[in-house]
């Protein structure tokens, strides 16, 4: 059974656990950061603003993720200490800075009444099981108006197709520089707007 609740209900002592699947799913793309799974948990754990994620929970463990944010609402903050002591003081500065400007502050078309999801993945070994579909379905219950997912590389074929089911349609999509390198060729943005 899959049951849904939010990182401050789970407390505290969830913080590890949430993270975990953070870096787990996102493991690629925090690679400047760490190879080093624990390494990332530990750099990553201190910042999770716990009232700000969803979390799936299969047999009481954490086994999906999304953030949901409104407004110029965060989902991290981070504390460049923190990052400092799990990845080593100047890689810990650098890392800070990487993670303030790439991860905080409210995009564009920002407003109260639209949620940003973000930061969705789903534990390895909880993949094509339905977590991320209840996850989803939870979040998308939210009292809100429209709904963005922003910058999904077209590579993610699953997510992709995952929102399209949920009723999202693209609304933007962002070409790649240098896309061989980076092992695809753009970043798409979702949209759904409630009660259409």
């Amino acid at each position: 059974m899959i049951e849904i609740k939010r990182g401050d209900e789970l407390g505290e002592n969830s913080r590890r656990d949430i993270a975990r699947v953070l870096v787990n799913g996102f493991a690629e793309d925090f690679e400047y950061f760490s190879t080093d799974p624990e390494v990332l948990t530990d750099a990553f754990a201190h910042m999770i603003i716990l009232k700000r994620f969803y979390v799936a929970l299969v047999d009481g463990q954490p086994a999906g993720i999304a953030s949901v944010t409104e407004g110029d609402q965060e989902c991290f903050a981070p504390s460049r200490r923190e990052m400092q002591r799990a990845l080593g003081r100047w890689h810990g500065l650098f890392s800070y800075v990487i993670v303030r400007s790439q991860f905080l502050g409210a995009f564009d078309g920002a407003r109260h009444g639209l949620a940003e999801i973000g930061f969705v993945t789903t534990a390895p070994q909880h993949q094509g099981k339905g977590v991320a579909t209840a996850l989803m379905n939870r979040v998308l219950q939210l009292p809100y108006d429209e709904f963005v997912l922003r910058e999904i590389k077209d590579t993610n074929t699953p997510a992709l197709a995952l929102y399209r089911k949920l009723g999202f349609r693209e609304s933007h999509t962002r070409p790649m520089k240098f896309a061989k390198r980076a092992g695809f060729s753009a970043y798409v943005s979702m949209s759904l707007r409630t009660g259409e």
